[in-house]
């Protein structure tokens, strides 16, 4: 598959329903970094290093009713749809806490959701987020629920 399109650039490839299709054309190649792409660290976890992407870390806790109505499942879920990582679990005081990890502007769309979403029968009272800061890899591989 290592096809040059007509100004010598590499044919970029994509499996499909029917096999292989060509999706389009890179012009040159540096040391085989692709813009873009993602790049793995030592324990393997990957880090978006596209510019403006910058990696942050938060901690939360959600307050009001959060436990009993599946909320650290509907937390998990919408944390790997973003492409985030961290965790999940309830607390003694019936409340939910958690720690998420990735690229600010997804870390931002999923605190809006902590505070205003959650799960379908929950009711949020208040999201307290403290200990923010900028990274620069992630802790975690997953967005994982603690029991």
């Amino acid at each position: 598959m290592g096809m040059r399109d007509s100004e010598g650039g590499a044919v970029l490839w994509a499996s499909g329903r029917r096999g292989y299709r060509a999706v389009g054309t890179v012009g040159v190649l540096v040391a085989g970094v692709v813009p873009g792409a993602r790049e793995e660290d030592e324990e393997g976890v990957g880090m978006n290093m596209a510019e403006g992407d910058t990696l942050i870390s938060v901690d939360y806790e959600i307050f009001g009713k959060v436990q009993g109505v599946f909320f650290r499942k509907y937390t998990q879920a919408e944390g790997k749809k973003l492409g985030l990582v961290g965790w999940v679990q309830n607390t003694d005081q019936g409340t939910v806490q958690g720690q998420l990890q990735g690229p600010i502007s997804k870390v931002r769309h999923m605190q809006e959701w902590l505070e205003t979403k959650g799960s379908p029968k929950s009711h949020i009272d208040r999201a307290n987020f403290r200990n923010e800061k900028v990274i620069v890899k992630l802790d975690y591989s997953d967005f994982q629920i603690v029991k």
